[in-house]
């Protein structure tokens, strides 16, 4: 039951991320231009993440350092396999572009969110603890 649960707020951090990727692209894009649009919009994902995060957490009541783990890494494993066939299949990015987006070097910070996945239901369950 937990993991339909998880499901369902991952569905939540789905739709919370075109809301963030929309305002990036009618609001920061124009004056910002696309590096710093997308870098800001990330920032901006990870604050809406882990406030969506937290609220499930603390309304679950869920503590054991496994389970938050366990739940972490299932939104990741999901979050991957939702970018790579939406983006490829569905979208028709080439999977060159696809990956471009995990190359922190170059600035694109997607990665953080992966990570964000898996550290923000830890850290929810030992704040409320």
């Amino acid at each position: 039951m937990l993991y339909l649960k998880s499901l369902g707020i991952w569905f939540i951090l789905a739709i919370s991320a075109i809301v963030v990727a929309t305002f990036r692209v009618n609001v920061l894009l124009p004056p910002f231009g696309e590096q710093t649009a997308h870098q800001l919009g990330t920032v901006l994902y990870l604050i809406v993440q882990f406030i969506i995060i937290y609220i499930f957490i603390k309304r679950m009541r869920i503590k054991e350092t496994k389970t938050l783990l366990a739940i972490g890494f299932f939104w990741v494993v999901i979050t991957v396999i939702f970018e790579f066939i939406f983006g490829h299949f569905v979208m028709g990015h080439p999977w060159q572009k696809l990956f471009a987006d995990y190359n922190i070097s170059n600035g694109r910070l997607w990665v953080l969110v992966l990570i964000n996945n898996v550290t923000a239901p830890l850290i929810s369950g030992k704040i409320i603890q």
